[in-house]
């Protein structure tokens, strides 16, 4: 296991995660969608929960979320303030717009020290230079037995294009992708518990090269580290499409492209801390108080 994918180069990572965002990709908005089909099959009913970086992740989502929990308060967090503002405004709408005044409230940010039951995290880990330090973010904001719902990219995704680049001699076309038992480490390190990891494998289809790159576009950047440092030229863009067409094109379905991404799932629980046996123990107050009421819970 490593806290800090090795390819990521984080200055890049950071320029990404301040980078404006209109809207929220398509392919984003569909993982939300299947993700959140998962959450019929978790009893708890939060009563605040925490959607971390809505626009990247998928703005849809939202209503999903207030749909199964209508009763839960809702927080957006993120590491950037800007793009949950353009967010809100985006789900909002217009000033005379009745829904502005009818729809569920957001706040942007939660009070310090309130915890929420849910943390939902939808295509943010794997574009995380320390995906580690984010995992126990948001193992903080959890309350104990809240539950963390979380999707990213796996190491499968985009198999042909990198084939396509290795045979090319050409960088990269995209950073490492960690493999979801790695994943699982990370969580029981950052203090989870019971981690459930599932993985499913999507095909999308494109009339050309072009359309094809654009949607890359706007799911992510190559983060790695050794990745082309200069300006590319239109005869190496026309290369890319020509090299696209020939490596992609599948015959049966009429010539479309077809590309690969390996989609992982996963949640995990936030337990009660466990007290280690030792001569002497050090307790902060609320640990002490923490112990002291499952102590009466369980006689």
């Amino acid at each position: 296991m490593t806290a800090q994918p090795p390819s990521i180069d984080p200055i890049a990572a950071v320029r990404w995660r301040n980078r404006p965002q209109g809207s929220s990709a398509w392919l984003h908005e569909e993982i939300a969608s299947r993700m959140a089909d998962r959450l019929q099959w978790i009893k708890l009913q939060p009563q605040a929960v925490a959607h971390w970086e809505p626009m990247r992740g998928g703005l849809k989502a939202h209503a999903l979320l207030a749909r199964q929990y209508p009763q839960a308060r809702q927080f957006w967090l993120g590491s950037n303030s800007e793009p949950l503002k353009a967010a809100k405004e985006s789900l909002q709408g217009p000033w005379w717009k009745p829904g502005r005044w009818t729809a569920q409230p957001v706040v942007l940010d939660k009070p310090p020290g309130q915890q929420v039951q849910m943390v939902w995290a939808n295509m943010a880990l794997h574009m995380a230079a320390n995906p580690q330090e984010l995992i126990q973010i948001w193992h903080d904001q959890l309350a104990v037995d809240g539950f963390l719902m979380f999707s990213c990219l796996g190491p499968d995704t985009l198999a042909t294009v990198r084939s396509l680049y290795a045979k090319l001699g050409w960088p990269q076309p995209a950073h490492e992708f960690t493999d979801m038992h790695d994943w699982g480490d990370m969580l029981v390190a950052s203090g989870f518990a019971e981690p459930v990891m599932d993985m499913e494998r999507i095909t999308l289809t494109y009339a050309s090269p072009a359309s094809l790159l654009a949607d890359l576009r706007s799911l992510g950047r190559n983060l790695h580290h050794q990745r082309f440092g200069a300006l590319r030229g239109r005869h190496w863009q026309q290369k890319l499409e020509d090299a696209l067409n020939q490596s992609l094109a599948d015959p049966a379905d009429g010539g479309r492209l077809a590309l690969g991404f390996e989609v992982i799932y996963g949640h995990a629980l936030k337990p009660a801390k466990r007290l280690a046996v030792r001569p002497e123990i050090a307790l902060s107050l609320d640990d002490m108080r923490q112990a002291l009421r499952l102590g009466k819970a369980r006689p």
